[in-house]
């Protein structure tokens, strides 16, 4: 299991860090986990599963 801090979240989805909090608000990507006081991370494998979604729900149109 890899952790990702988030410059690497923002570069593996392309998504700025702005916007991905605004996902995480409105339970629209994986919730970070903390890793200390002042630090989070994500799961590497639920990112890109929510990537894999992604790619999914563009197929699916």
């Amino acid at each position: 299991m890899k952790v990702l801090r988030l410059p690497s979240v923002c570069e593996l989805t392309g998504v700025p860090r702005s916007t991905l909090y605004l996902y995480i608000k409105n339970n629209q990507f994986p919730k970070p986990i903390k890793l200390g006081i002042q630090s989070v991370g994500w799961i590497q494998e639920e990112v890109e599963q929510w990537l894999r979604q992604r790619m999914e729900l563009r197929d699916a149109i």
